[in-house]
């Protein structure tokens, strides 16, 4: 998230205030966590919040809280999706302590990046592109708080082998912090690390998918399935996601000077401290909760008790559930969502995409044309 060279104007900020509701869609995003999310996250991710019992309270009622968090690496971004969904649920569906995320612009460009090709999906569900320009505008939304991964997308691609290592850390969220005199609430993502576990990164590899549109390509077993299965490009395994809430972070009474007098080196310590005090603090939760990353026992045990529900919520079954919802939410609001053989079978018929995700190879072809069918070329950078 590249600094600009001088700062915004206020009307700037308000002619860009569009970005509040252009996209986002509170009902399909309740809808999604009720029908399909939370289906989800109780039969296969399990997840859990720990220390969010009582929720963060704003300091200054106008200015969101930012919370800061650590990314899975080599794995699509399950982890910030079950976060964000879990986070509503637990306040029951509303916004004003739950978070919209700061994402990274490439998510958004092409319908591929998105899961099972849902159109916007990013976007309608409250995320916004990670510019400078949008985070300051974001700094003025009153309506919930934000969400933003320091390390970025280096750290969804930095390999099994550095796990729970935490990258280099942008200063935006420091900034923002500073100048709008609000609180970091850092937590710690544990068992992410294994939604696809045991991948390395290779650099060269990564420079030349980001120019096709696509962030990193984990080096792995799966990697190697995902032209006979495209389903596979979304898949995960069954880690128990654990988020543990850490103590507030108050940027601006760590350093004794206005923000307009903060020289760069000294953002950049501040977000080498900071990144420190959240890696022992990750170190910790992983010590606690990261022994039993799939807890094998308690995901058998949850899946006998919602054996009604079986096999539907496996990843097999995923686009099927994800483009059937998204057909229902065309015509409004979703009461309900028939999970069974007869409903996968409609769900084929109604949505024939979700052939070509089972089609070895050849079922790359649609799946191409549609995911870059409406590239949104040059979206995502400041101006």
């Amino acid at each position: 998230m590249k600094r600009p060279r001088r700062p915004y104007t206020p009307e700037e900020i308000r002619k860009n205030q569009k970005i509040y509701t252009e996209y986002f869609d509170s009902a399909f995003t309740e809808d999604l966590v009720k029908h399909v999310l939370g289906l989800l996250d109780e039969c296969y991710f399990r997840s859990e919040l720990i220390g969010f019992e009582q929720m963060p309270e704003r300091i200054h009622p106008d200015r969101p809280l930012i919370y800061a968090s650590n990314h899975s690496g080599m794995a699509f971004p399950w982890d910030a999706i079950i976060f964000c969904a879990k986070l509503y649920q637990h306040n029951n569906y509303t916004f004003t302590h739950s978070v919209r995320a700061l994402t990274a612009p490439m998510l958004s460009q092409t319908t591929l990046m998105n899961p099972f090709l849902l159109d916007d999906f990013w976007k309608k569900c409250g995320g916004i592109d990670a510019t400078f320009k949008n985070f300051e505008t974001m700094m003025h939304y009153k309506e919930s708080n934000l969400l933003v991964y320091p390390e970025g997308v280096p750290g969804i691609g930095k390999g099994f082998n550095r796990r729970y290592q935490l990258q280099r850390f942008a200063t935006s969220f420091i900034r923002m912090s500073i100048k709008h005199r609000t609180d970091i609430i850092p937590f710690a993502t544990v068992n992410g690390e294994y939604i696809n576990p045991y991948n390395l990164e290779s650099r060269a590899l990564n420079w030349l998918t980001k120019k096709i549109g696509i962030p990193f390509l984990p080096v792995g077993l799966i990697t190697l399935l995902v032209p006979l299965q495209p389903w596979m490009f979304y898949f995960c395994f069954p880690a128990r996601l654990t988020y543990v809430m850490g103590q507030r972070i108050r940027p601006y009474e760590i350093i004794d000077k206005p923000y307009e007098e903060i020289s760069e080196s000294e953002f950049h310590r501040l977000a080498t401290q900071i990144k420190q005090e959240m890696q022992g603090s990750l170190n910790d939760a992983v010590a606690q909760y990261g022994r039993k990353p799939y807890n094998i026992p308690h995901l058998l045990g949850t899946w006998r008790r919602r054996l009604k529900k079986f096999p539907f919520f496996l990843p097999f079954f995923w686009p099927s559930i994800f483009s059937e919802f998204n057909r229902l939410s065309k015509k409004g609001r979703v009461h309900a969502l028939k999970i069974n053989i007869f409903s996968g079978i409609k769900a084929f018929y109604k949505n024939p995409i979700n052939i070509a995700f089972f089609l070895p190879l050849i079922g790359w072809i649609p799946i191409l044309m549609r995911g870059y069918r409406n590239k949104r070329k040059g979206k995502g950078k400041d101006k």
